[in-house]
Formats: structure tokens, sequence, C-alpha cells
């Protein structure tokens, strides 16, 4: 039985052996094809795919901004010549109305439309007896009729809306603030006829001198030059698309920069942002594709404030870049920020259709609370992304390529926002942020350039982005030797300064590679 007992243990001691042996195999074999699928982290930068962006010289780079800002001022150019936005129709009623009331009912007929018109707003404003007094808020109600008319004969009568507004006024101005009536996101009918009157108003009916309604729409002239300043950003943003991937075809997708994975990204979600289907909207009369316009440009906007996080976190880590601890806490922050807006707007579109007077900001409870949480999301967006930036400035600020692609990242996306902060400006003034900014941000467009500047800029962002991130067209790159230092980039430039590199990688001759200090270069380049 001892013998037995022994025998037993030996074959069971020889069979946890080998199966140790089989599993450390295994492990060894997942380990082996582990590092041939991820790069190596100590060796990641060497691994990535070249850019453009190393061959580039000071004097390259200047060039690239000079051609980046003439490209843009020659769009503000062609906006500026362009024709105004905005059309206005004002109906006055002097003192008092048709049946001689200050307050109403008042009857107007909006001038004839079509689908190139788009949109239609009708707004209010009430001039007051100029009068010391200060200034003062009051809310009061308001009763709407509006009526399709159907080839200048038949109408189509809604049912009477009552809604209520808030006006404000502020002596020594005698115009009070312009109140929004009406908002029609697409235009079902020919032409319209509104009737409009006023409540809750007569204690101070008295002193209104002036009641003045503005029918506001797209002008068709402007609607015409929009279709083809779009077609011709969705031509070229797709033939950039096109040449940015086909440069990268030779390079497996693991050995990517960053950058230019990202690059992969925002160029097709740029061609949404310029919208394919904005066309559908002049032909047929639905609220679908204005929605889908909407969404492209809030995607494509949130999707450039996660790159920009990404990447600037992405320059310091070199290693794998974990879902969970990577890129999941960014885009939760990016994704509450695009869900605040984004419902708001689908919210006001979805209940304009059953109500034109429909606005978020009088019938939404909570709004101010929303609008909060929205910008106290931007606030934190904007110091994470200064944390990553000052951390990835200062760890990187002296290595090698690493320092060149901070640098360029960070001097053009600072004058792309320091650009947006001053069309928003011009564009809105102190009030940039208002509260009914839904139904409002269109009626403030005072020329086509205004509208031709955000698209131009975004699209110069990106392709100045894809020109220097893709490889140049006489790049070497072998597979087979990319894990040695001196085979990652085969086309340097001359100028040794932007790299802090001391030596050089000559191009491949008879399978070797040449390499030269800069010192010998120099002399090479007086003689």
């Amino acid at each position: 039985m001892v013998i037995m007992n022994s025998e037993y243990s030996g074959i069971e001691t020889s069979t946890l052996c080998e199966i140790k042996q089989i599993c450390l195999k295994i492990q060894g074999i997942c380990n082996e094809l582990k590092e041939e699928i991820t790069p190596y982290k100590d060796d990641r930068f060497h691994r990535l795919a070249p850019m453009r962006l190393y061959t580039l010289t000071r004097r390259h780079f200047a060039v690239v901004f000079v051609v980046f800002l003439i490209c843009f001022g020659l769009t503000v150019f062609v906006g500026i010549a362009g024709p105004k936005i905005i059309t206005e129709n004002y109906y006055n009623f002097s003192s008092t109305s048709a049946n001689g009331s200050k307050l109403g009912p008042f009857n107007l007929d909006s001038p004839p439309l079509s689908n190139y018109n788009q949109q239609l707003w009708l707004t209010c404003i009430l001039q007051m007896a100029q009068n010391k007094e200060e200034e003062f808020t009051k809310k009061f109600d308001i009763n709407v009729e509006l009526k399709g008319v159907i080839l200048e004969a038949s109408t189509i009568s809604n049912d009477v809306h009552h809604k209520s507004r808030i006006l404000h006024c502020a002596p020594p101005q005698q115009l009070c603030d312009e109140i929004i009536i009406v908002h029609l996101g697409y235009l079902n009918y020919t032409k319209y006829q509104i009737n409009v009157s006023l409540k809750d108003l007569e204690s101070i009916s008295q002193n209104i001198q002036n009641v003045t309604f503005v029918i506001k729409t797209y002008n068709p002239t402007f609607s015409q030059v929009e279709i083809w300043f779009r077609f011709v950003f969705v031509v070229v943003t797709f033939t950039v698309t096109c040449m940015f991937a086909h440069s990268l075809r030779k390079f497996s997708m693991r050995d990517w920069g960053i950058e230019q994975k990202w690059m992969s990204i925002l160029l097709p979600l740029l061609l949404l942002y310029n919208d394919p289907f904005f066309p559908l909207s002049f032909l047929t009369n639905s609220w679908f594709p204005g929605m889908l316009d909407t969404f492209f440009q809030a995607l494509f906007l949130c999707a450039l404030l996660l790159f920009w996080l990404c990447v600037y976190h992405g320059f310091r880590v070199q290693g794998e870049r974990k879902c969970l601890t990577f890129y999941l806490p960014k885009l939760v922050l990016v994704g509450l920020m695009w869900f605040s807006p984004v419902t708001l707007g689908i919210w006001q579109m979805v209940n304009e259709l059953q109500d034109p007077t429909y606005q978020y900001d009088m019938d939404i409870k909570h709004f101010q609370g929303m609008k909060i949480f929205f910008f106290l999301l931007v606030a934190i967006y904007v110091l994470y992304l200064g944390f990553l930036l000052l951390r990835a400035w200062s760890e990187l600020k002296n290595m090698p390529y690493s320092d060149l692609r901070l640098k360029f990242l960070t001097a053009l996306t600072f004058l792309v926002l320091v650009i947006s902060m001053v069309i928003l400006y011009l564009r809105f003034g102190s009030k940039a942020l208002q509260d009914n900014f839904v139904a409002e941000l269109s009626t403030h467009y005072q020329n086509s350039a205004e509208f031709v500047s955000f698209y131009g800029l975004l699209n110069f962002y990106l392709y100045t982005l894809a020109f220097i991130y893709s490889p140049s067209k006489n790049t070497l790159y072998d597979s087979q030797l990319k894990d040695n230092p001196a085979f990652s980039m085969l086309n340097d430039s001359d100028d040794e300064v932007i790299y802090g590199s001391d030596y050089e990688v000559m191009p491949l001759q008879n399978g070797r590679a040449m390499k030269t200090s800069s010192k010998y270069q120099d002399e090479t380049d007086s003689d």
C-alpha cells in the first residue's frame, strides 16, 4: 500500500508539473501576442507611424499658420459680401389696434413664404412713454391664434394659445426688451395669419405709446448661398478624409498616433457637421432635417472637446490606455455637456410642433437648475483641460518629438479659441448667454460673415490638423525595424532645434540607415 501510494503521489506530482508547464507556455504565448498587438510601453513612441509634423522646419510651420489665416480670412470676406441672413417685416400699430385698444387684438398677415425662408419668428416691441421711474418687470399673458393659408383662399385654423411672457423696461430707454411671440421651426404653408392679444397690461396701458410686431424669416437668397457653401465644404471634407485615410493605408492601425486615430474619427464627424442632408429641408416640409442638423453639430463639437482632453492626457500616457480609467471619465463629462443643450433643443422642437408659442425658459420649472448644471460642467471641463495642459507642458516640454506635437496643437488650438471668442463677442455682445437662446440664436445673425466664420474656422482647423498628422509622400517605414528608435523617423528636418536631438536619420541606402551628427550636417550645408 505504501508503495502504491508513493507511485500515485509521484504521478500526481508529475501531472501537476506538466500542467504548470503548459500554463506557463500558454501565458508566455499570450504575453508575446500582447506585445505584438500592443506597442511596448517604453518604446511606444518609436513604434508610431510617422507624421508630416516631424519633417517641417520653423519656416514651414509659419507658412502653415499663414495659409490657415488666409483661408479663414477669405471665407469671412466672402461672407461679408454675401446677403443678409434675416429678413424683417415690421407691423407698426401706433397707440391703438384696429378696434381702438392698445392691447389688441392685432391682426397680422405674413408675406408670401417658401421653403427657402426656413423658419419664422414673430416678436413684439413695446414703446413706453418716457418717464423717470425705475426699471420694472411685469408678467403678462398673450392670446395667439395662428392660421395657415393655402392657395390664397382656404385657411386652416389652429386653436388659440394662451401663454405667459415677461415685459422688462428700463428707463431712460423708451423701448422695452423684444419679446418672442411665435417661433415656427419649419414652414408648412405659403402664408400665415396671426392674431395677437395682450392681457394683464391694463395698469400700464396708458403709458404704451407704440406696439411694433416683427416677422423674421431667413433670406431666400442666403438660403441658396448656404446650400452651395455647405456643399463645397462637404466635398472638400470628403476629399480630405479620403486623402488622410489613403496616406495611412500602409501602416497598421495599432501603430497610429493618438492624434491620427482621433483624426480618423473627427473628419467623418466634420462631414456630418457640414450636413450633406441639409438640402432635404428645402425639399420636404418636415422638422426632421432641422433636428438632424442640430444633432450633427452638437455631436461634432462635443467630439472636438473630447479630442482635446484625450490628446493632452495621451501625450503623457505612453502605455496602454484603458477604457475605464482613461476614456470613461472624459466621456462622462463631455457626454453630460452634450446632453443638456441637446435635451433642451429636442424638448423645444417637440413642444413647438404642438404649440408654436412654447418657450422652455417660461414653461420648464427647473430650467435655471439645468442652466447652472451646464455652466458647472463647462467650468469643470476648463479646469480639467487646463490641468492636463500644464502637466503635459511641464513633463514633455524638453522631450524630443513630443514637445513638437504638444507645442503645435496648443498654438493652433489657442488661435482657434481666440478667434471663436472674438466672433462670439461681435455676434452677441454682452448678451451672449441668454435664457431663451434656443429660439433666439438664429435671429441674431446680421450678415453671412457671422455664419461663414464658424463653419470656415472649424473646417480649416481640421484640414490643417489632417495635413500635419498625415505621413508625407516620401516617408519610408519598415514595420520589421520599428522597434529600433534609429528607424523610427526617416525623414527628419534639417532644423535640429525643433526636435531637440543631436542626430538625424538619413534615408535607407543599401538596406542600412546612415546616421550623421548635426555638426557634420551643418558643415556639409555650409559647404
